[in-house]
C-alpha cells in the first residue's frame, strides 16, 4: 500500500520521557491520526505471539509474569545493562515493530490527511526518509532524570543509562523539522503545537 500521495506524515520523536504522547495527543485533537510504535511493539509480544516466543527463547521464562504476559520493565533492566542483550533484543523485535509500524501507516494513510508515526528510535533507524516532516520534542536533561526517577520510580544511574543509549538529544533537536520545547506547562507546549501545525501542516491541507 502506498500512503505517500494520499496523507501528510509527521515523523514524532524526542528522548526517553521527554512527553512525546503528549505532543501526540495534541496532535490528534486536530484530527491526526496515529501509529505509536511503542503500542506496536506491546501489541506484537501479547502471550503468544511469535515475538514473545522468541523473546523467551532468547531471554528465558523469567521475562514472563505470573499471567504469562512479557515483563517489560524487567527486561529492560537486564537488557540495558548488557551491550549484547540490548543487540539481540533489538535484532528480534525491531523488524516486526517496523513492519506493523509501516501498514498501520499505510491503511491510516489511504484514511486520513495527516499520520503521526511516533517513534522514540525514528532518527536511529534512519525513518525520517518515510517520513514528510520530523517533529522532535526536547526536554532538558535535569527534567528527563526527574520525571524518570520521581515519576517512573526509576534509580538515577538506570534513567542515565537509558538516555545515554539513545541518539543524544542535541542531535535530534538539529535534525528536527519542528522542534517543540516541553519544558514548560502543558499550556505553553500546546501553543508551539498549534503555531507549527499552522505553519507547517495546514497550508499543506489547504492545497487542492
Amino acid at each position: 500500500m502506498d500512503f505517500r500521495p494520499r496523507a501528510l506524515i509527521l515523523g514524532l520523536t524526542g528522548s526517553i520521557a521527554a512527553g512525546k504522547s503528549t505532543v501526540a495527543r495534541m496532535l490528534q485533537g486536530k484530527g491526526a491520526a496515529l501509529v505509536d510504535a511503542d503500542q506496536v511493539s506491546r501489541d506484537l509480544t501479547g502471550p503468544g505471539s511469535p515475538v514473545l516466543s522468541r523473546l523467551v527463547e532468547r531471554f528465558g521464562m523469567q521475562i514472563l509474569d505470573s499471567e504469562g504476559c512479557l515483563d517489560r520493565a524487567g527486561l529492560a533492566l537486564r537488557v540495558f545493562g548488557s551491550a549484547e542483550d540490548l543487540q539481540d533484543l533489538n535484532a528480534i523485535t525491531h523488524p516486526a515493530i517496523w513492519k506493523e509500524s509501516l501498514f498501520r501507516l499505510a491503511d491510516l494513510g489511504a484514511k486520513s490527511p495527516v499520520v503521526v508515526l511516533m517513534a522514540p528510535l525514528l532518527l536511529e533507524h534512519g525513518a525520517e526518509a518515510i517520513v514528510d516532516q520530523v517533529w522532535v520534542v526536547d526536554l532538558p536533561l535535569e527534567e528527563q532524570l526527574r520525571r524518570l526517577t520521581d515519576r517512573d520510580g526509576m534509580p538515577r544511574d538506570e534513567a542515565l543509562r537509558r538516555i545515554d543509549s539513545q541518539m543524544p538529544a542535541a542531535e535530534k533537536a538539529a535534525r528536527a523539522d519542528v522542534l517543540i520545547d516541553n519544558s514548560g506547562t502543558p499550556d505553553q507546549t500546546r501553543i508551539q503545537v498549534d503555531a507549527a501545525w499552522e505553519e507547517w501542516v495546514a497550508p499543506l491541507l489547504e492545497r487542492p
